[in-house]
């Protein structure tokens, strides 16, 4: 039987960064079209609200562009950090609430690309959160914002989904799996599990995650609340910048593109 690891799966960024870094270059190439397409004027500054282990931001730095991000968890920042200063770039990540911030200078864009905005369980937090990105962008910036919707026709898709993860001799087989899907509350919770194997051990976590649900319409009426954004674009996971989608009931995964008006 593995050693159980204890826990949030967000307190191992060693491990949760090999899971979800892998697709990194995909991201990276579509968030600068996003900017070469979408925003206003040259993109330099650039801001992560729950920025994780920095495995966006450290790669944006190492590209010449002015980086920063908050993560309310304090080891994420930690490791953050010390990437940051393994490149020689600025240690520009601190621990903070992505619902309540303020930034020193105006970013040009900022990002959230893998569902870290539904971890906001409220629509009061939601919209506190968007109001602190439109009040960090300059005018002509962007947000690009991906998440999960859930859908209101159609047939579902999967709910349970595993992948693996290599980077020397440390290797992650990681699963998530939905739980139980609340529509009136408006909250999923989902399961997931990181199977960590070395040369000389085998290790287990197991973690639960609550995230809120939005439909369609429900994000629609939520970005509606902050005028000073507009939802200029809209992508899928595909990260195709000359294919935008339309956002209809079917829709789940999507990328919108807000700029500050």
């Amino acid at each position: 039987m593995p050693d159980k690891l204890e826990g949030s799966l967000y307190d191992y960024p060693k491990y949760y960064d090999l899971v979800f870094g892998s697709d990194w270059k995909a991201e990276f190439d579509f968030l600068e079209e996003c900017f070469a397409k979408h925003a206003r004027g040259r993109v330099k500054r650039l801001f992560e609200p729950a920025c994780g282990t920095g495995r966006l931001l450290m790669r944006f730095g190492r590209a010449g562009y002015e980086v920063a991000g908050n993560d309310l968890n304090a080891k994420a920042i930690d490791f953050c950090n010390a990437r940051l200063r393994r490149h020689q770039l600025a240690e520009s990540a601190e621990v903070g609430d992505m619902c309540d911030f303020r930034l020193k200078r105006k970013a040009c864009a900022m990002f959230n690309t893998i569902n870290s905005f539904r971890h906001l369980g409220t629509e009061a937090q939601a919209v506190a959160h968007l109001g602190c990105v439109a009040a960090g962008l300059r005018r002509g910036g962007i947000y690009v914002l991906g998440l999960h919707l859930t859908p209101t026709a159609g047939p579902p898709e999967s709910d349970e989904e595993s992948w693996a993860a290599r980077r020397g001799q440390l290797s992650v087989l990681s699963r998530m799996w939905s739980i139980d899907l609340d529509r009136r509350r408006r909250r999923e919770t989902v399961g997931m599990s990181f199977d960590v194997y070395t040369p000389t051990s085998t290790r287990q976590l197991l973690s639960t995650i609550d995230f809120r649900t939005y439909t369609a319409r429900q994000m629609a009426d939520l970005i509606a609340k902050v005028p000073a954004l507009e939802a200029v674009a809209t992508y899928d996971f595909a990260y195709d910048i000359d294919k935008p989608v339309s956002v209809d009931p079917e829709t789940e995964d999507v990328v919108f593109i807000l700029k500050k008006q």
